[in-house]
């Protein structure tokens, strides 16, 4: 089995209603095509532990890891030059956070992990192409020490994927990156209020956790209840 990692998912504890959990699709063939051992270590991760068939399993979402809470979260933002009261993560999969060897905050996110409930007419799907595109750029603007998500897996699927033609699709962990052929991706990223804008509905405790979970240094800024 892979090595245990040490969730600790503050987002789902405290902003209960600003997401959905979700499981990510299962895939007929995982195949670990990229691990990212330098990551791993700065994760606590055993990356020897990641590798075969286990760590395929677990990075294209076929198994997932104890403590896990994978949930697809909801956003609001502008969209084509218009607000959108109701967005979402439409093949991302938040897996949960842990805290690295610095002692920061990182989420723990699937890519290409397939359809949500956000996913409008998209497949959820991502390609191998892409997601290993990803990786390079990711892992170039960490060496020029450009703030960036970076892939700590990407594994193979077994599943075309229909773009303008076919294409082997994949699975990133991200944020940390897991899929792509189809592919996934797994990547660690440390831990965001948003990729679009903050959430909109309960302002008071999306913005405590925001000043509060990904940036501890801000607390003396957080909004306190009364």
């Amino acid at each position: 089995m892979p090595t245990p990692i040490a969730f600790d998912n503050s987002y789902a504890r405290e902003l209960e209603g600003l997401y959905l959990p979700w499981q990510p699709a299962r895939v007929p063939e995982p195949r670990l095509l990229y691990l990212n051992h330098d990551l791993a270590e700065e994760l606590r991760l055993d990356a020897q532990a990641l590798q075969g068939e286990d760590g395929a399993a677990l990075f294209a979402g076929n198994r997932l890891p104890e403590g896990a809470m994978p949930l697809a979260q909801a956003y609001a933002g502008h969209q084509f030059g218009n607000f959108s009261p109701q967005l979402g993560d439409g093949r991302a999969l938040l897996l949960g956070e842990v805290i690295d060897r610095h002692g920061q905050r990182r989420d723990i996110a699937f890519k290409g992990s397939g359809r949500t409930p956000f996913s409008r007419g998209g497949d959820g799907k991502a390609a191998v192409g892409p997601m290993l595109r990803e990786v390079l750029l990711g892992e170039a603007m960490h060496a020029l020490r450009i703030p960036t998500t970076r892939a700590l897996a990407v594994a193979a699927t077994g599943e075309p994927v229909q773009r303008d033609r076919n294409l082997p699709g994949a699975w990133a962990p991200s944020r940390c990156l897991p899929r792509a052929a189809s592919s996934t991706s797994c990547r660690p990223w440390p831990t965001t209020a948003s990729r679009a804008t903050i959430r909109p509905w309960p302002a008071r405790p999306s913005l405590r956790w925001a000043c509060c979970a990904p940036w501890p240094n801000a607390r003396r800024r957080c909004w306190r209840s009364g």
